[in-house]
This record gives structure tokens, sequence and C-alpha cells, in this order.
């Protein structure tokens, strides 16, 4: 899939969580492309390293960084000395997340407490990292959350999955709103029924595609690269006056 060139992006210093994989390693290798120099954080070592070395040919390296995001103080430090080593992130990328299914009556408190650390809590630690170093730059920036459609059109097994990203929504109102006024813009990201190897792995079957293309307005399926295209073009200056909204990459999916 060929994208546009974004002269804006090139040298700006990119964030993306959860990069090692799927729409997150969309996202590493479409800024790279861009000539940004992008840090990805993850803990799936094997991917991540692998991703940087097919891209050593980009204008920058990406960096990977081994970081659980669910230790909020181990995640703020790596996010200070990111910054140190490279000055202020411009434009975060908050994707990591996991859409492990669950039965309602199997939750429990514990359970809970992880599925919002791993799906909502560190978006906003993250964000409220960046925007802290970005107000001292005095420069603007940009955050993208990661949404999903999950919540929008229903479905099953995944209540907490789908309470955590609709919660997204409504952080990213707020975020946009107390930082707007030093030039932070900040969007969400709400991708449809996206093709990456884990959920061609665990979920879906020749029949569950059919399913998913009949539901749909285009009848035809997501790529990452198609939700990478959408996050280049919200983090460059072509996007400069778009803030505290959401943007589906659905082929227009509204239930079924």
């Amino acid at each position: 899939m060929a994208s546009a060139i974004y002269p804006s992006l090139a040298g700006k210093r990119v964030l993306v969580t959860g990069g090692g994989s799927g729409i997150g390693a969309a996202m590493v290798q479409a800024f790279a492309r861009q000539g940004a120099r992008v840090v990805l954080i993850d803990i799936a070592d094997d991917d991540a390293r692998a991703l940087v070395a097919s891209l050593a040919d980009a204008p920058h390296v990406p960096r990977y960084v081994h970081c659980d995001l669910c230790d909020i103080e181990a995640l703020q430090a790596t996010l200070q000395q990111i910054g140190q080593d490279g000055g202020p992130i411009q434009v975060l990328i908050n994707n990591a997340a996991n859409d492990d299914r669950h039965l309602p009556e199997a939750v429990t408190p514990a359970y809970w407490e992880n599925r919002m650390a791993v799906n909502l809590r560190h978006q906003f630690f993250c964000a409220q990292a960046v925007a802290q170093a970005l107000r001292g730059a005095g420069q603007g920036g940009v955050i993208l959350n990661m949404g999903s459609i999950s919540w929008h059109v229903a479905l099953p097994q995944l209540s907490l999955y789908m309470t955590a990203k609709a919660a997204i929504e409504g952080m990213n109102r707020g975020l946009a709103r107390d930082f707007g006024g030093d030039g932070i813009r900040v969007n969400c990201i709400v991708p449809g029924a996206v093709r990456t190897p884990r959920q061609m792995k665990l979920w879906q079957s020749p029949d569950s595609e059919a399913q998913l293309v009949a539901a749909q307005c285009l009848p035809e399926r997501i790529d990452p690269e198609h939700v990478a295209a959408m996050a280049l073009f919200l983090a460059s200056d072509d996007a400069a006056r778009c803030s505290g909204r959401e943007y589906h990459v659905d082929a227009g999916w509204f239930g079924g």
C-alpha cells in the first residue's frame, strides 16, 4: 500500500507503544519510512528486534526499548530517559492493548484491575508524561490514542476490553481540552476489524471473515497499514486543526 509523503513528519520524534507487532508494527514502519525518529516500547522482544532489523535501511533506524506498560513507575522512568536521550517526544501513539476474550461471570477484581492496566491506564500516564515535556519545549505536539470499534458494535465476550476502549474516547476529549492551550493536538483512532496476525490466528475463520465483510459498508478487509495511514495524517501538519475527535478506520461497520 503506497502512502502519502508528509514532509512535516521528517525528523519528528515519535513514540509507539506496543510497537512490536500488529497495528503497532505498521505504525513504526509507516513513520520510519516518513523519515521520523521512532522509538517503540513493548515487552515482545523477539518481534520488536526483528522489526527494527527489517528497517535497517530507513532514514533513521527505529529504537526499541523494553518496558512493561503496566508498571507505571518503570514507564515514567523509561519515558524520562527516552526524552533525555533524544529530546521530547513530539508524537505519541498510544497503541498497546490486549483483547483477550472473557466471560462476565469469570471476572474477578484482580482480573478487572489487570485489564484496565493493560488497556487504559498506561494511555493516560504516557499522555501525561509526554504532554509535560511538550509544554516545557513550547512547540506543541500530537497524541494519538487508540480506541476500538468493539464497543460501538457490542461484540461478545469483551466487556472489560470494551469498557476500557469506551473510556479512552472520553479521556481523549478531556485531554484534548486540557492540552489544547499548549498547542498539543489529541485525537483517537478507532480501528474496525483489522487483519493482524494475532486476530487471524486466534479469532478469525473464513466464515467469520465473511460475516465481517457483510457487516461493513465497504466489502474489503482492513489491514494494519490502513490504520497507520490515518495516524500519519493526524500526526502531520496537514491535520493542524484536528483535535478532540474520533476517526474511524472500520470500512463502515455498523454492527452485525
